[in-house]
Protein backbone atom coordinates (compact mmCIF):
# COMPACT_ATOMS: atom_id res chain seq x y z
CA UNK A 1 0.00 0.00 0.00
CA UNK A 2 1.19 3.54 -0.76
CA UNK A 3 1.56 5.99 2.10
CA UNK A 4 -1.00 8.78 2.20
CA UNK A 5 -0.12 12.35 3.01
CA UNK A 6 -0.50 13.56 6.60
CA UNK A 7 -1.68 16.96 5.37
CA UNK A 8 -3.42 18.00 2.19
CA UNK A 9 -0.93 17.98 -0.67
CA UNK A 10 -0.56 20.49 -3.49
CA UNK A 11 -3.15 19.33 -6.08
CA UNK A 12 -0.80 20.08 -8.97
CA UNK A 13 1.88 17.82 -7.48
CA UNK A 14 -0.71 15.10 -6.84
CA UNK A 15 -1.79 15.18 -10.48
CA UNK A 16 1.75 15.27 -11.90
CA UNK A 17 2.82 12.45 -9.59
CA UNK A 18 -0.07 10.21 -10.63
CA UNK A 19 -1.21 10.04 -6.98
CA UNK A 20 -4.82 11.11 -7.55
CA UNK A 21 -7.80 8.81 -7.05
CA UNK A 22 -10.81 8.92 -9.39
CA UNK A 23 -14.37 8.09 -8.38
CA UNK A 24 -17.20 7.92 -10.93
CA UNK A 25 -20.85 7.41 -10.03
CA UNK A 26 -23.80 6.79 -12.34
CA UNK A 27 -26.69 8.58 -10.63
CA UNK A 28 -30.26 8.75 -11.85
CA UNK A 29 -29.87 12.16 -13.54
CA UNK A 30 -26.11 12.78 -13.61
CA UNK A 31 -22.88 10.87 -14.09
CA UNK A 32 -20.33 12.48 -11.78
CA UNK A 33 -16.57 12.22 -11.46
CA UNK A 34 -14.50 13.33 -8.47
CA UNK A 35 -10.72 13.37 -8.30
CA UNK A 36 -9.23 13.27 -4.79
CA UNK A 37 -5.74 13.40 -3.34
CA UNK A 38 -4.39 10.65 -1.11
CA UNK A 39 -5.95 12.20 2.02
CA UNK A 40 -9.43 12.13 0.41
CA UNK A 41 -9.61 15.86 -0.35
CA UNK A 42 -11.53 16.60 -3.59
CA UNK A 43 -9.36 18.40 -6.16
CA UNK A 44 -11.41 18.12 -9.35
CA UNK A 45 -14.89 17.38 -10.69
CA UNK A 46 -16.68 16.52 -13.91
CA UNK A 47 -20.28 15.65 -14.75
CA UNK A 48 -22.62 14.60 -17.53
CA UNK A 49 -26.41 14.89 -17.53
CA UNK A 50 -28.58 11.97 -18.61
CA UNK A 51 -32.13 10.69 -18.09
CA UNK A 52 -33.89 7.36 -17.88
CA UNK A 53 -36.54 6.44 -20.44
CA UNK A 54 -39.79 4.51 -20.19
CA UNK A 55 -39.83 2.31 -23.29
CA UNK A 56 -41.96 -0.75 -23.99
CA UNK A 57 -43.14 -0.75 -20.39
CA UNK A 58 -39.62 -0.67 -18.92
CA UNK A 59 -37.57 2.06 -17.21
CA UNK A 60 -34.17 1.96 -18.91
CA UNK A 61 -31.08 3.84 -20.07
CA UNK A 62 -29.58 3.27 -23.52
CA UNK A 63 -26.27 1.42 -23.47
CA UNK A 64 -24.82 4.05 -25.79
CA UNK A 65 -25.72 6.71 -23.24
CA UNK A 66 -23.87 4.78 -20.52
CA UNK A 67 -20.55 4.90 -22.34
CA UNK A 68 -20.90 8.26 -24.10
CA UNK A 69 -21.88 9.68 -20.70
CA UNK A 70 -18.87 8.04 -19.04
CA UNK A 71 -16.48 9.45 -21.64
CA UNK A 72 -18.18 12.85 -21.53
CA UNK A 73 -17.97 13.01 -17.76
CA UNK A 74 -14.29 12.04 -17.74
CA UNK A 75 -13.52 14.52 -20.55
CA UNK A 76 -15.06 17.34 -18.52
CA UNK A 77 -12.98 16.32 -15.51
CA UNK A 78 -9.81 16.38 -17.65
CA UNK A 79 -10.71 19.79 -19.07
CA UNK A 80 -11.46 21.23 -15.64
CA UNK A 81 -8.19 19.88 -14.22
CA UNK A 82 -6.15 21.42 -17.04
CA UNK A 83 -8.01 24.71 -16.77
CA UNK A 84 -7.53 24.99 -13.00
CA UNK A 85 -4.04 23.56 -12.53
CA UNK A 86 -2.45 23.89 -15.97
CA UNK A 87 -1.33 20.25 -16.15
CA UNK A 88 -2.75 17.23 -18.02
CA UNK A 89 -4.28 14.24 -16.25
CA UNK A 90 -2.30 11.23 -17.54
CA UNK A 91 -1.98 8.87 -14.60
CA UNK A 92 -3.94 7.85 -11.51
CA UNK A 93 -3.24 5.75 -8.42
CA UNK A 94 -6.71 4.19 -8.38
CA UNK A 95 -10.27 4.28 -9.76
CA UNK A 96 -13.68 3.34 -8.36
CA UNK A 97 -17.03 2.93 -10.11
CA UNK A 98 -20.41 3.30 -8.40
CA UNK A 99 -23.98 3.41 -9.63
CA UNK A 100 -27.65 3.02 -8.92
CA UNK A 101 -28.09 -0.29 -7.16
CA UNK A 102 -30.19 -3.30 -8.16
CA UNK A 103 -31.77 -3.60 -11.60
CA UNK A 104 -30.94 -6.18 -14.24
CA UNK A 105 -28.24 -6.45 -16.88
CA UNK A 106 -28.10 -9.92 -18.44
CA UNK A 107 -25.04 -10.72 -20.57
CA UNK A 108 -24.21 -13.56 -22.95
CA UNK A 109 -20.88 -15.38 -23.19
CA UNK A 110 -19.39 -12.54 -25.26
CA UNK A 111 -20.41 -9.91 -22.70
CA UNK A 112 -23.21 -8.54 -24.88
CA UNK A 113 -26.50 -7.39 -23.36
CA UNK A 114 -29.35 -9.80 -24.00
CA UNK A 115 -32.15 -7.34 -23.16
CA UNK A 116 -32.19 -3.58 -22.48
CA UNK A 117 -31.00 -2.53 -19.03
CA UNK A 118 -33.87 -2.76 -16.51
CA UNK A 119 -33.36 -0.21 -13.74
CA UNK A 120 -34.26 -0.32 -10.05
CA UNK A 121 -37.33 1.76 -10.86
CA UNK A 122 -39.24 -1.09 -12.50
CA UNK A 123 -42.00 -2.61 -10.37
CA UNK A 124 -43.15 -5.46 -12.64
CA UNK A 125 -41.55 -8.10 -10.39
CA UNK A 126 -44.26 -8.46 -7.75
CA UNK A 127 -44.80 -12.20 -8.25
CA UNK A 128 -41.08 -12.97 -8.23
CA UNK A 129 -40.49 -10.83 -5.15
CA UNK A 130 -43.26 -12.52 -3.19
CA UNK A 131 -42.24 -16.05 -4.16
CA UNK A 132 -38.55 -15.53 -3.40
CA UNK A 133 -39.25 -13.80 -0.07
CA UNK A 134 -41.31 -16.82 0.96
CA UNK A 135 -38.75 -19.30 -0.41
CA UNK A 136 -35.75 -17.70 1.32
CA UNK A 137 -37.44 -16.45 4.49
CA UNK A 138 -35.61 -13.23 3.63
CA UNK A 139 -36.97 -9.99 2.11
CA UNK A 140 -36.37 -9.79 -1.64
CA UNK A 141 -37.62 -6.36 -2.82
CA UNK A 142 -39.06 -5.75 -6.28
CA UNK A 143 -35.98 -3.97 -7.58
CA UNK A 144 -33.38 -6.59 -6.59
CA UNK A 145 -31.57 -8.25 -9.48
CA UNK A 146 -32.63 -11.77 -8.51
CA UNK A 147 -36.28 -10.64 -8.54
CA UNK A 148 -35.84 -9.38 -12.12
CA UNK A 149 -34.12 -12.62 -13.09
CA UNK A 150 -36.81 -14.82 -11.56
CA UNK A 151 -39.60 -12.73 -13.08
CA UNK A 152 -37.99 -13.21 -16.50
CA UNK A 153 -38.02 -16.96 -15.83
CA UNK A 154 -41.67 -16.90 -14.70
CA UNK A 155 -42.60 -14.91 -17.81
CA UNK A 156 -40.84 -17.41 -20.07
CA UNK A 157 -38.50 -14.83 -21.64
CA UNK A 158 -36.44 -16.46 -24.37
CA UNK A 159 -33.14 -14.83 -23.38
CA UNK A 160 -32.94 -16.70 -20.04
CA UNK A 161 -31.28 -19.83 -21.50
CA UNK A 162 -28.49 -17.70 -23.01
CA UNK A 163 -27.49 -15.89 -19.81
CA UNK A 164 -23.79 -16.18 -18.94
CA UNK A 165 -23.73 -13.40 -16.32
CA UNK A 166 -26.03 -10.95 -14.61
CA UNK A 167 -24.84 -7.78 -12.96
CA UNK A 168 -25.69 -4.20 -12.00
CA UNK A 169 -24.92 -0.92 -13.75
CA UNK A 170 -21.74 -0.35 -11.69
CA UNK A 171 -20.70 -3.97 -12.23
CA UNK A 172 -21.30 -3.69 -15.99
CA UNK A 173 -19.22 -0.52 -16.37
CA UNK A 174 -16.46 -2.02 -14.20
CA UNK A 175 -16.52 -5.18 -16.35
CA UNK A 176 -16.18 -3.15 -19.55
CA UNK A 177 -13.21 -1.19 -18.13
CA UNK A 178 -11.34 -4.04 -16.43
CA UNK A 179 -12.67 -7.32 -17.82
CA UNK A 180 -13.36 -8.45 -14.24
CA UNK A 181 -16.79 -9.74 -13.24
CA UNK A 182 -16.85 -8.66 -9.58
CA UNK A 183 -18.85 -6.53 -7.13
CA UNK A 184 -18.30 -4.95 -3.75
CA UNK A 185 -20.13 -6.36 -0.73
CA UNK A 186 -22.82 -3.69 -0.56
CA UNK A 187 -23.62 -3.78 -4.27
CA UNK A 188 -23.74 -7.59 -4.31
CA UNK A 189 -26.15 -7.61 -1.36
CA UNK A 190 -28.64 -5.70 -3.51
CA UNK A 191 -28.55 -8.42 -6.16
CA UNK A 192 -28.97 -11.46 -3.92
CA UNK A 193 -28.93 -11.93 -0.11
CA UNK A 194 -25.39 -11.85 1.32
CA UNK A 195 -24.38 -13.45 4.62
CA UNK A 196 -22.42 -10.84 6.64
CA UNK A 197 -20.68 -13.68 8.51
CA UNK A 198 -19.11 -15.13 5.36
CA UNK A 199 -19.11 -12.20 2.94
CA UNK A 200 -20.69 -14.41 0.28
CA UNK A 201 -24.16 -15.19 -1.06
CA UNK A 202 -26.24 -17.38 1.26
CA UNK A 203 -25.45 -20.89 0.02
CA UNK A 204 -28.75 -22.47 1.04
CA UNK A 205 -30.66 -19.72 -0.75
CA UNK A 206 -28.76 -20.18 -4.03
CA UNK A 207 -29.42 -23.92 -3.76
CA UNK A 208 -33.12 -23.31 -3.11
CA UNK A 209 -33.28 -21.05 -6.16
CA UNK A 210 -31.65 -23.71 -8.35
CA UNK A 211 -34.10 -26.33 -7.08
CA UNK A 212 -37.09 -24.21 -8.12
CA UNK A 213 -35.89 -24.09 -11.74
CA UNK A 214 -34.58 -27.66 -12.02
CA UNK A 215 -37.43 -28.86 -14.24
CA UNK A 216 -37.20 -25.92 -16.66
CA UNK A 217 -34.06 -27.12 -18.45
CA UNK A 218 -32.15 -23.91 -17.74
CA UNK A 219 -28.45 -24.62 -18.48
CA UNK A 220 -26.85 -22.64 -15.61
CA UNK A 221 -26.69 -22.57 -11.82
CA UNK A 222 -27.26 -19.26 -10.04
CA UNK A 223 -23.76 -19.02 -8.51
CA UNK A 224 -22.29 -19.43 -12.01
CA UNK A 225 -23.90 -16.23 -13.27
CA UNK A 226 -23.59 -14.00 -10.17
CA UNK A 227 -20.51 -11.75 -9.80
CA UNK A 228 -17.69 -12.63 -7.42
CA UNK A 229 -17.88 -10.61 -4.18
CA UNK A 230 -14.91 -8.57 -2.93
CA UNK A 231 -14.57 -6.77 0.40
CA UNK A 232 -13.53 -3.10 0.64
CA UNK A 233 -9.78 -2.63 0.45
CA UNK A 234 -9.14 -5.39 -2.09
CA UNK A 235 -8.28 -4.80 -5.73
CA UNK A 236 -11.00 -5.48 -8.30
CA UNK A 237 -8.96 -5.39 -11.51
CA UNK A 238 -6.94 -2.98 -13.63
CA UNK A 239 -7.81 -0.63 -16.49
CA UNK A 240 -7.33 -2.53 -19.74
CA UNK A 241 -6.42 -1.12 -23.16
CA UNK A 242 -10.00 -1.80 -24.27
CA UNK A 243 -11.35 -0.14 -21.14
CA UNK A 244 -9.11 2.88 -21.70
CA UNK A 245 -10.68 3.39 -25.14
CA UNK A 246 -14.10 3.53 -23.44
CA UNK A 247 -13.13 5.84 -20.56
CA UNK A 248 -10.69 8.13 -22.39
CA UNK A 249 -10.93 7.89 -26.19
CA UNK A 250 -8.04 10.41 -26.43
CA UNK A 251 -5.87 7.82 -24.59
CA UNK A 252 -4.00 10.49 -22.67
CA UNK A 253 -4.53 8.35 -19.59
CA UNK A 254 -2.34 5.29 -19.08
CA UNK A 255 -3.75 1.74 -18.71
CA UNK A 256 -2.97 -0.55 -15.76
CA UNK A 257 -4.61 1.61 -13.09
CA UNK A 258 -6.05 -0.51 -10.24
CA UNK A 259 -9.79 -0.45 -9.49
CA UNK A 260 -11.52 -1.00 -6.17
CA UNK A 261 -14.58 -3.29 -6.24
CA UNK A 262 -17.58 -1.52 -7.86
CA UNK A 263 -20.12 -0.41 -5.27
CA UNK A 264 -23.73 0.72 -5.16
CA UNK A 265 -24.97 4.20 -4.30
CA UNK A 266 -26.10 2.94 -0.89
CA UNK A 267 -22.57 1.87 -0.01
CA UNK A 268 -20.95 5.02 -1.34
CA UNK A 269 -23.55 7.06 0.55
CA UNK A 270 -22.54 5.31 3.79
CA UNK A 271 -18.89 6.05 3.06
CA UNK A 272 -19.53 9.68 2.03
CA UNK A 273 -21.30 10.33 5.34
CA UNK A 274 -18.96 8.19 7.51
CA UNK A 275 -21.91 5.99 8.51
CA UNK A 276 -20.60 2.43 8.57
CA UNK A 277 -20.24 1.84 12.30
CA UNK A 278 -23.08 0.25 14.31
CA UNK A 279 -25.90 2.62 15.40
CA UNK A 280 -24.97 5.09 12.66
CA UNK A 281 -27.48 5.97 9.98
CA UNK A 282 -27.70 8.08 6.86
CA UNK A 283 -30.33 9.23 4.42
CA UNK A 284 -29.70 9.71 0.73
CA UNK A 285 -32.53 11.81 -0.65
CA UNK A 286 -32.88 12.89 -4.25
CA UNK A 287 -34.76 11.16 -7.07
CA UNK A 288 -35.32 8.32 -4.60
CA UNK A 289 -34.93 8.27 -0.82
CA UNK A 290 -33.37 5.64 1.34
CA UNK A 291 -32.44 5.55 4.99
CA UNK A 292 -29.77 3.06 6.05
CA UNK A 293 -29.07 2.05 9.63
CA UNK A 294 -26.14 -0.18 10.56
CA UNK A 295 -27.58 -2.83 12.86
CA UNK A 296 -26.32 -4.07 16.21
CA UNK A 297 -28.07 -7.41 15.62
CA UNK A 298 -30.22 -9.09 12.98
CA UNK A 299 -33.88 -8.14 12.57
CA UNK A 300 -36.36 -10.35 14.41
CA UNK A 301 -38.86 -10.66 11.55
CA UNK A 302 -38.95 -10.65 7.77
CA UNK A 303 -40.40 -7.39 6.42
CA UNK A 304 -41.02 -7.10 2.69
CA UNK A 305 -40.77 -3.31 3.01
CA UNK A 306 -37.21 -3.43 4.38
CA UNK A 307 -33.99 -4.26 2.53
CA UNK A 308 -31.35 -6.15 4.49
CA UNK A 309 -27.94 -5.31 3.02
CA UNK A 310 -24.34 -5.16 4.20
CA UNK A 311 -21.83 -2.32 4.39
CA UNK A 312 -18.83 -2.34 2.02
CA UNK A 313 -16.83 -3.90 4.87
CA UNK A 314 -19.46 -6.48 5.83
CA UNK A 315 -21.77 -5.25 8.64
CA UNK A 316 -25.56 -5.83 8.39
CA UNK A 317 -27.68 -2.85 7.35
CA UNK A 318 -31.42 -2.24 7.32
CA UNK A 319 -32.64 0.03 4.54
CA UNK A 320 -35.99 1.78 4.26
CA UNK A 321 -36.15 2.63 0.55
CA UNK A 322 -38.69 4.55 -1.51
CA UNK A 323 -38.67 4.84 -5.30
CA UNK A 324 -39.93 8.41 -5.27
CA UNK A 325 -38.64 11.48 -3.49
CA UNK A 326 -38.02 14.88 -5.10
CA UNK A 327 -39.13 14.29 -8.72
CA UNK A 328 -42.58 15.84 -8.23
CA UNK A 329 -41.16 18.76 -6.24
CA UNK A 330 -38.72 19.30 -9.12
CA UNK A 331 -41.65 19.30 -11.56
CA UNK A 332 -43.33 22.07 -9.55
CA UNK A 333 -40.10 24.07 -9.55
CA UNK A 334 -39.98 23.75 -13.32
CA UNK A 335 -43.57 25.00 -13.42
CA UNK A 336 -42.66 28.06 -11.34
CA UNK A 337 -39.70 28.64 -13.67
CA UNK A 338 -42.02 28.52 -16.68
CA UNK A 339 -44.37 31.01 -15.01
CA UNK A 340 -41.45 33.41 -14.50
CA UNK A 341 -40.64 33.19 -18.23
CA UNK A 342 -44.26 33.80 -19.25
CA UNK A 343 -44.29 36.90 -17.05
CA UNK A 344 -41.13 38.20 -18.75
CA UNK A 345 -39.00 37.61 -15.64
CA UNK A 346 -36.76 34.71 -16.59
CA UNK A 347 -35.65 33.65 -13.13
CA UNK A 348 -33.03 30.90 -13.26
CA UNK A 349 -34.03 27.49 -11.98
CA UNK A 350 -31.30 27.61 -9.33
CA UNK A 351 -32.72 30.91 -8.08
CA UNK A 352 -36.20 29.39 -7.98
CA UNK A 353 -34.93 26.71 -5.60
CA UNK A 354 -32.91 29.20 -3.58
CA UNK A 355 -35.79 31.66 -3.13
CA UNK A 356 -38.77 29.33 -2.82
CA UNK A 357 -37.64 26.30 -0.81
CA UNK A 358 -37.10 28.29 2.43
CA UNK A 359 -40.78 29.32 2.22
CA UNK A 360 -41.67 25.75 3.21
CA UNK A 361 -40.54 26.59 6.73
CA UNK A 362 -43.11 29.40 6.85
CA UNK A 363 -46.08 27.17 6.00
CA UNK A 364 -48.57 25.72 8.46
CA UNK A 365 -47.02 22.91 10.54
CA UNK A 366 -49.22 20.29 8.80
CA UNK A 367 -48.86 21.97 5.36
CA UNK A 368 -52.32 23.55 5.47
CA UNK A 369 -54.29 20.32 5.23
CA UNK A 370 -52.84 19.49 1.81
CA UNK A 371 -52.46 15.90 0.66
CA UNK A 372 -49.80 15.19 -1.94
CA UNK A 373 -48.28 12.09 -3.52
CA UNK A 374 -45.12 12.49 -5.59
CA UNK A 375 -45.42 9.04 -7.13
CA UNK A 376 -43.89 9.50 -10.56
CA UNK A 377 -43.36 5.75 -10.67
CA UNK A 378 -44.66 2.82 -8.61
CA UNK A 379 -43.97 2.69 -4.88
CA UNK A 380 -43.34 -0.75 -3.40
CA UNK A 381 -43.48 0.32 0.27
CA UNK A 382 -47.06 1.55 -0.06
CA UNK A 383 -48.17 -1.09 -2.55
CA UNK A 384 -48.52 0.88 -5.80
CA UNK A 385 -47.30 -0.68 -9.02
CA UNK A 386 -47.66 2.62 -10.92
CA UNK A 387 -47.56 6.25 -9.93
CA UNK A 388 -49.85 9.26 -10.41
CA UNK A 389 -48.60 12.53 -8.89
CA UNK A 390 -51.48 14.02 -6.96
CA UNK A 391 -52.47 17.09 -4.95
CA UNK A 392 -55.72 17.32 -2.99
CA UNK A 393 -56.65 20.25 -0.80
CA UNK A 394 -59.19 21.30 1.82
CA UNK A 395 -60.79 24.48 0.40
CA UNK A 396 -61.29 25.85 3.91
CA UNK A 397 -57.51 25.96 4.54
CA UNK A 398 -54.91 28.38 3.22
CA UNK A 399 -53.69 27.40 -0.24
CA UNK A 400 -50.27 29.06 -0.40
CA UNK A 401 -46.91 28.52 -2.00
CA UNK A 402 -45.46 27.86 1.46
CA UNK A 403 -47.95 25.10 2.18
CA UNK A 404 -47.57 23.54 -1.28
CA UNK A 405 -43.80 23.36 -0.90
CA UNK A 406 -44.02 22.03 2.65
CA UNK A 407 -46.51 19.36 1.56
CA UNK A 408 -44.27 18.21 -1.28
CA UNK A 409 -41.24 18.01 1.01
CA UNK A 410 -43.25 16.05 3.60
CA UNK A 411 -44.67 13.76 0.91
CA UNK A 412 -41.21 13.11 -0.54
CA UNK A 413 -40.37 11.35 2.74
CA UNK A 414 -43.73 9.63 3.34
CA UNK A 415 -42.96 6.19 1.91
CA UNK A 416 -39.52 6.11 3.51
CA UNK A 417 -41.06 7.01 6.88
CA UNK A 418 -43.35 3.99 6.63
CA UNK A 419 -40.27 1.79 6.40
CA UNK A 420 -38.61 3.57 9.32
CA UNK A 421 -41.72 2.99 11.44
CA UNK A 422 -41.20 -0.74 10.99
CA UNK A 423 -37.60 -0.46 12.16
CA UNK A 424 -38.21 1.91 15.06
CA UNK A 425 -41.55 0.65 16.35
CA UNK A 426 -41.66 -3.06 15.45
CA UNK A 427 -37.96 -3.95 15.55
CA UNK A 428 -36.80 -1.53 18.24
CA UNK A 429 -33.86 -0.35 16.12
CA UNK A 430 -32.10 2.68 17.59
CA UNK A 431 -29.95 5.28 15.88
CA UNK A 432 -28.15 8.21 17.47
CA UNK A 433 -28.54 10.56 14.52
CA UNK A 434 -29.16 10.63 10.79
CA UNK A 435 -26.50 11.99 8.44
CA UNK A 436 -27.95 13.41 5.27
CA UNK A 437 -26.79 13.94 1.71
CA UNK A 438 -28.39 14.43 -1.70
CA UNK A 439 -30.43 17.04 -3.54
CA UNK A 440 -33.09 17.15 -0.82
CA UNK A 441 -30.64 19.16 1.28
CA UNK A 442 -29.63 21.70 -1.38
CA UNK A 443 -31.35 24.65 0.38
CA UNK A 444 -29.45 25.37 3.63
CA UNK A 445 -31.44 24.37 6.70
CA UNK A 446 -34.65 23.46 4.87
CA UNK A 447 -34.12 19.80 4.03
CA UNK A 448 -32.43 19.22 7.38
CA UNK A 449 -35.37 20.58 9.36
CA UNK A 450 -37.95 18.71 7.29
CA UNK A 451 -35.94 15.47 7.56
CA UNK A 452 -35.69 15.88 11.35
CA UNK A 453 -39.48 16.28 11.51
CA UNK A 454 -40.05 13.20 9.33
CA UNK A 455 -37.59 10.90 11.11
CA UNK A 456 -37.88 12.22 14.66
CA UNK A 457 -34.10 12.15 15.19
CA UNK A 458 -31.34 14.79 14.88
CA UNK A 459 -30.06 15.28 11.33
CA UNK A 460 -26.42 16.09 10.71
CA UNK A 461 -25.01 17.59 7.53
CA UNK A 462 -21.29 17.68 6.83
CA UNK A 463 -19.72 20.33 4.64
CA UNK A 464 -18.73 17.44 2.36
CA UNK A 465 -22.34 16.24 1.97
CA UNK A 466 -22.63 17.78 -1.48
CA UNK A 467 -19.75 15.65 -2.81
CA UNK A 468 -22.01 12.59 -3.03
CA UNK A 469 -21.39 9.08 -4.27
CA UNK A 470 -18.54 9.83 -6.68
CA UNK A 471 -16.56 11.09 -3.69
CA UNK A 472 -17.67 8.08 -1.65
CA UNK A 473 -16.37 5.57 -4.19
CA UNK A 474 -13.19 7.64 -4.61
CA UNK A 475 -12.65 7.20 -0.86
CA UNK A 476 -13.11 3.44 -1.27
CA UNK A 477 -10.48 3.43 -4.02
CA UNK A 478 -8.20 5.58 -1.85
CA UNK A 479 -8.68 3.10 1.00
CA UNK A 480 -7.55 0.33 -1.33
CA UNK A 481 -4.41 2.27 -2.32
CA UNK A 482 -3.44 4.27 0.76
CA UNK A 483 -4.70 2.47 3.87
CA UNK A 484 -2.13 1.38 6.39
CA UNK A 485 -1.68 -2.32 7.10
CA UNK A 486 -4.69 -3.84 8.92
CA UNK A 487 -6.44 -0.42 9.08
CA UNK A 488 -10.22 -0.90 9.08
CA UNK A 489 -12.46 1.07 6.76
CA UNK A 490 -14.18 2.69 9.76
CA UNK A 491 -10.85 3.87 11.20
CA UNK A 492 -9.71 5.09 7.80
CA UNK A 493 -12.89 7.15 7.37
CA UNK A 494 -12.59 8.62 10.87
CA UNK A 495 -9.15 9.84 9.81
CA UNK A 496 -10.50 11.32 6.56
CA UNK A 497 -13.40 13.05 8.31
CA UNK A 498 -11.39 14.40 11.24
CA UNK A 499 -11.94 18.17 11.38
CA UNK A 500 -14.92 18.12 8.96
CA UNK A 501 -17.36 20.94 9.65
CA UNK A 502 -20.89 19.78 10.49
CA UNK A 503 -24.26 21.21 11.47
CA UNK A 504 -26.94 19.39 13.46
CA UNK A 505 -30.68 20.17 13.49
CA UNK A 506 -32.79 18.76 16.33
CA UNK A 507 -36.48 17.97 15.65
CA UNK A 508 -38.77 20.85 16.66
CA UNK A 509 -42.01 19.99 18.44
CA UNK A 510 -44.23 22.02 16.05
CA UNK A 511 -42.62 20.31 13.07
CA UNK A 512 -42.98 16.88 14.65
CA UNK A 513 -46.66 17.40 15.36
CA UNK A 514 -47.24 18.90 11.93
CA UNK A 515 -45.60 15.97 10.19
CA UNK A 516 -47.62 13.50 12.30
CA UNK A 517 -50.86 15.16 11.11
CA UNK A 518 -49.68 15.17 7.50
CA UNK A 519 -48.46 11.56 7.71
CA UNK A 520 -51.79 10.32 9.09
CA UNK A 521 -53.53 12.10 6.22
CA UNK A 522 -51.00 10.59 3.79
CA UNK A 523 -51.84 7.05 4.97
CA UNK A 524 -55.60 7.64 4.96
CA UNK A 525 -55.43 8.96 1.41
CA UNK A 526 -54.11 5.82 -0.27
CA UNK A 527 -57.57 4.97 -1.74
CA UNK A 528 -57.46 8.33 -3.54
CA UNK A 529 -54.09 7.49 -5.09
CA UNK A 530 -55.40 4.05 -6.04
CA UNK A 531 -58.46 5.60 -7.70
CA UNK A 532 -56.28 8.00 -9.68
CA UNK A 533 -54.16 5.11 -10.98
CA UNK A 534 -57.24 3.08 -11.93
CA UNK A 535 -58.96 6.08 -13.53
CA UNK A 536 -56.09 7.76 -15.39
CA UNK A 537 -54.93 4.86 -17.52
Amino acid sequence: MKKRYIMEADPKEVILGGEGILGIEFGSTRIKATLVSSDGSPIGHGSHTWENKFEHGVWTYDTEDVFSGLAGCYYELQRNIESEYGVPLTSLAGIGISGMMHGYLALDEKGQLLVPFRTWRNTNTVEASQRLTELFGFPVPLRWSVAHLYQAILDGEEHVDRIARITTLAGYVHFMLTGKFVLGLNEASGMFPVDPNTGDYYGKMTESFDETITDLGIPWKLKEILPEILVAGTEGGKLTEAGLSVLDPTKRLLPGIPFCPPEGDAGTGMVATNSIRKRTGNVSAGTSAFAMIVLESSLKEVHSEIDVLVTPDGSPVAMAHSNNCTSELDAWMMLFHEVSIKLDHDVSLSSIYEKLLPLALEGDPDAGGLLTYGYVSGEHVTGFEEGRPLLVRDPSRAFSVSNVLRAHLFSALGAMRMGLDILFEEEGVTVDEIRGHGGFFKAPGVGQRIMAAATGVPVRLQNTAGEGGSWGVALLAAYMVYRSESESLADYLDDVFRGTETSVVEPEENDLEGFREFFNRYKRGFPIERASIDTLK
